[in-house]
């Protein structure tokens, strides 16, 4: 008899490709105003009940699975026991990184430092983590420049940081190539926090940068839900644009609401309409990357509710890929779309490369009378899809 789980559409499995960080079920709830509310979290108990919940794998920091100041001995102890509870449970590490951000040595900076000793030794711990993510099977490696930033302008020339930053990520880049490993990176913008304001603040930003580096094709996008809408700007837009540049090469899934410090919330539980059209574009696209909520807990939360955020950052998913399903079976809803026009945007009007085609434009003539007077319908289209969110529909 089959398990009714396994055919419920709520249910996650490990085919969802849902991943989740050891920092994320991992954080203690604490803030610049309280202690932690939780209990440390075993590395391998967060493996296992992951995988319980129906996650695909484990992502992390070097910090998170190897405290600092280990001896060769006791690291390869920690990742020994690490890698037994992977390969009894099934789960993977698709994606690894450093934590340049904790320790008071980047309080200026890491690859940004004004000191060349601490953007060396930057460099050293990234070089370092980058291994043992290989020895962990991942193959995607991000970057968050969470101390690449500055308070005070007039420390920093904003050029002469950007030249360190590139230099550093080409250093890695070069690493890689030369170990023969399978790994490439992927930028994670972020405006501000915690650094007054922080270097690549956006995806625009970030897509700039990578098209001055030695090896681009090697680098990509994390672009995070909370980062793009701390900005005021549609994480949805953002994450398009990555996926038209080729760039999406890994995806943070959490929750926030414009104007706020970054909160992470729960997938879904806050800025549902951006979370929606976010879901439904990674769908409908074919993308084949994690779905990687970085994201935690509230802090008034046990380590029993830490599993319930967890669970629910996966439902919620896959509650919107449902409902992106429902959008595009909708017959309402696809009239609206025609009556919009929407299809049409995928009409190439113009061959730039045929000067008679570019000359008939500039001859033409337009009933802008017409067009001035034409409504788009959009007011229905976006009642429908409100209608489908509520669940009326």
């Amino acid at each position: 008899m089959s398990d009714p789980a396994s055919t419920d559409p709520l249910t996650p499995r490990p085919e969802h490709r849902f991943t989740f960080g050891l920092w994320t079920v991992g954080n203690r709830g604490r803030d610049p105003f309280g202690h932690e509310t939780r209990p440390q979290l075993d590395p391998v108990e967060t493996v296992h009940r992951l995988a319980e919940l129906g996650a695909h794998g484990v992502n992390l920091h070097d910090d998170d699975l190897v405290p600092p100041g280990s001896t060769p001995a006791e690291r390869d102890r920690i990742v020994g026991r690490f890698r037994d509870a992977l390969d009894a449970t099934g789960m993977r590490v698709p994606m690894a990184t450093t934590n340049l951000f904790s320790d008071p040595v980047f309080a200026d900076g890491a690859f940004t430092a004004n000191d060349p000793t601490v953007r060396r030794y930057a460099i050293h711990k990234t070089l370092r983590a980058i291994e043992l993510g290989a020895e962990l099977g991942a193959t995607t490696y991000v970057m968050w420049g969470g101390r690449e930033g500055v308070e005070c302008d007039a420390a920093k020339d904003v050029a002469a940081a950007l030249d360190r930053y590139a230099e550093a990520v080409n250093v890695c880049c070069a690493h890689v190539r030369n170990q023969g490993l399978d790994l490439r990176f992927a930028l994670e913008p972020k405006p501000n926090e915690p650094r007054g304001d922080l270097f690549l603040p956006t995806v625009g930003h970030a897509l700039a940068f990578i098209e001055t580096l030695e090896w681009p094709d090697m680098v990509g996008l994390n672009p995070e839900f909370a980062h793009e809408t701390m900005s005021g700007l549609s994480f949805h837009h953002a994450v398009a644009q990555a996926l038209w540049a080729g760039k999406l090469f890994h995806i943070d899934l959490n929750a926030q609401r414009i104007g706020k410090y970054d909160q992470d919330f729960r997938f879904g539980s806050e800025g549902q309409r951006d979370a929606f059209y976010t879901v439904r574009l990674l769908e409908s696209s074919g993308w084949d990357g994690m779905r990687h909520f970085d994201a935690h807990a509230y802090r008034t939360e046990d380590v029993d509710g830490v599993w319930d955020f967890a669970r629910g950052c996966m439902r919620s998913y896959l509650i919107l890929a449902e409902k992106a399903r429902r959008f595009d079976e909708d017959p309402e809803i696809a009239e609206a779309l025609a009556d919009a026009g929407a299809a049409r945007l995928h009409e190439a009007q113009v061959d730039w490369n045929d000067p008679d085609q570019v000359a008939a434009v500039r001859a033409e003539d337009f009933d802008l009378d017409g067009l001035r007077g034409r409504g788009h319908g959009h007011e229905r289209l976006d009642q429908l899809v409100l209608e489908l969110l509520l669940g009326v529909r």
